[in-house]
């Protein structure tokens, strides 16, 4: 053990020195355009104190205020004799007691905290990647199995499939499915950037399922026909679970494109992780500690993706 630590160790000094090397690089190349780092604007994008005015509903008076902490309970009384109690923050009172009031004056503000843009753009990030991921799935696997079919129709037909996908970019996916599909069909811009997604992914997972399928030794299947097997039931209890093992990291490696690929879905007004940094940069002016925080926040999905694949793999590698 003493050993191979002191013939590592060199190595994981060199690493630490080149990232300690690449954290200077980064600061330098600001340092010459004068760049002004201002990390204390980033927080509110991830969440913020929402403000809510208190206002009146009818002409009246201030009938009494009562003080409690960092609050204040209004009661407001009408001309007609109705009360109408309003509990506002202490620090944003506008009225004193035996005030007169109209309809719509502002009393106070209520405050609470809120998901800023860049929680919500991760949230619509996950639930995008989620939903296209669970249908790229299923149409990778169908699609995979149509590959290796007997019947040419359904083998031409997912060739021809995984080809047009395969062959065209994203992008211009995402445009063809929404402005011109999705304006046939009155789809909403969320169903058209889930469906091209599941599309452009399924093509892809087709094909990582064929070539895990046709790796299993075809005695294999020969020996489970043998045992009064058919053929659906050799492929789902023998082949599938045997080419799973084999095709997993190349499926996390799609499922954690897929993730960065959602970023193409801002295109269509979709306001999701990338689209919601854009944003706050346009207010924030903090372009590099926003960019940064988007990138931390696209590792914190794909990294947890990875560790999973991993450890799957090595469990399932067990079994061997």
């Amino acid at each position: 053990m003493t050993s191979k630590h002191r013939r590592t160790w060199p190595w994981h000094l060199l690493t630490g020195l080149i990232l300690v090397l690449t954290g200077w690089g980064l600061w330098y190349s600001t340092s010459l355009i004068s760049y002004e780092w201002r990390w204390n604007r980033v927080p509110q994008y991830f969440a913020y104190q929402a403000e809510e005015g208190q206002r009146a509903a009818d002409y009246g008076t201030v009938s009494a205020i009562t003080e409690s902490g960092d609050r204040a309970r209004v009661t407001l009384t009408a001309e007609g004799g109705e009360e109408q109690v309003l509990e506002v923050a202490l620090d944003s009172l506008q009225v004193s007691r035996g005030d007169e009031v109209s309809e719509g004056d502002l009393v106070g503000v209520t405050r609470h905290w809120a998901a800023g843009p860049l929680l919500w753009g991760l949230w619509t990030t996950l639930w995008i990647s989620v939903a296209s991921g669970a249908l790229g799935l299923a149409i990778g696997l169908f699609t995979g199995l149509c590959r290796l079919s007997a019947n040419p129709t359904l083998r031409d037909l997912s060739t021809l499939y995984v080809e047009l996908v395969r062959g065209t970019p994203l992008l211009v996916q995402i445009f063809i499915f929404y402005f011109f599909i999705g304006t046939v069909l009155d789809l909403s811009r969320e169903f058209a950037g889930v469906a091209a997604l599941a599309l452009f992914t399924g093509a892809y997972v087709g094909e990582i399922v064929r070539a895990g399928v046709q790796s299993i030794a075809r005695g294999q299947n020969e020996a489970a026909r043998s045992l009064g097997l058919t053929a659906g039931q050799s492929m789902r209890h023998v082949i599938l679970p045997q080419a799973f093992k084999r095709v997993l990291p190349p499926l996390a490696g799609q499922f954690i494109s897929l993730v960065k690929d959602t970023s193409l879905v801002s295109v269509i007004a979709i306001t999701e992780l990338t689209k919601s940094g854009r944003e706050a940069i346009t207010t924030s002016f903090s372009t590099f500690e926003i960019w940064f925080c988007v990138a931390a926040l696209y590792l914190v999905i794909n990294l947890p993706l990875s560790q999973i694949a991993s450890r799957l793999e090595r469990r399932l590698g067990k079994s061997d």
